[in-house]
């Protein structure tokens, strides 16, 4: 093993050969690390952390106790593969936590950006890629192979379908179940999730320009619009559009017409 010298180290804390421990982290007490766990800087495990498997640890992350972090996936097809989790930095990763390492069918890692918070009992499946500052509530679960963009918000006691994307700036309301891909900054909620419009909310609060916002909800009924027409198709016309002058709009219409292995959730 390789621990640096100024990282403090409860003598409860278990730690396997072969873990690297960066400067100035933090093991409390009763945690366990290990063979091919690495942390970065200033990371710090509050008490009874689990970090299991190829686990990378982004500096200045904060895990709490009982989380699990780098355990097997749940998927009857793995079969002891060696895989991957990569944690980016100053992530703050709650009580009861779960985050699996990838599988060879989903390209071998599962990853998470930086700057996210995942209350208590989030669960991040296998191969999911997950971007920065998103916000999983207490309970909330990625299913595997899901793709999550920046600055997404997803509500507490919800799901997400595996393989499902979900663009940047989304929110999901509280005790939704997410079946299809959801466009970028749109606005998911209801038992069975329905895109209810934009994420206005979000937007502003990330001082988003009103000429963007004004374009975001020409381009949401341009979406709408089209009798006859695929979602896809009515993506494409808006894209070949000379009156689009957005950088928001644009993300729409790149993720629309992306690959993916579901549908969307369509403006009513």
């Amino acid at each position: 093993m390789a621990i640096d010298a100024s990282a403090q180290i409860h003598p409860s804390a278990v730690i396997e050969d072969g873990a690297v421990i960066g400067a100035n982290c933090k093991v409390g007490p009763f945690c366990v690390i290990g063979s091919e766990v690495t942390l970065g800087l200033d990371v710090t495990l509050k008490s009874h952390v689990v970090l299991a498997g190829w686990t990378e640890i982004g500096d200045g992350c904060e895990i709490f106790p009982f989380a699990s972090i780098g355990e097997i996936p749940q998927d009857k097809k793995f079969g002891g593969e060696r895989t991957r989790l990569i944690v980016g930095k100053r992530n703050r990763i709650r009580e009861g936590v779960t985050m699996n390492t990838g599988t060879t069918g989903g390209g071998g890692i599962t990853r998470v950006g930086d700057d996210g918070l995942f209350l208590a009992n989030a669960h991040v499946a296998h191969d999911c890629q997950v971007g920065d500052r998103v916000i999983m509530v207490n309970s909330s679960a990625l299913a595997g192979h899901c793709v999550v963009g920046d600055d997404v918000i997803i509500g507490g006691l919800s799901g997400v379908h595996q393989f499902v994307r979900i663009g940047n700036g989304v929110i999901v309301g509280a005790v939704t179940m997410v079946t299809n891909d959801v466009i970028p900054y749109g606005l998911v909620q209801g038992p069975r999730g329905r895109l209810d419009g934009l994420n206005l909310v979000g937007l502003k609060r990330k001082g988003v320009a009103k000429a963007d916002i004004t374009a975001l909800r020409a381009a949401l009924q341009a979406l709408k619009q089209g009798e006859g027409a695929s979602f896809q198709e009515r993506a494409r016309r808006l894209g070949e559009s000379d009156e689009i002058d957005s950088d928001y709009v644009r993300d729409i219409v790149e993720f629309v017409l992306g690959d993916s292995d579901r549908s969307f959730l369509t403006p009513d």
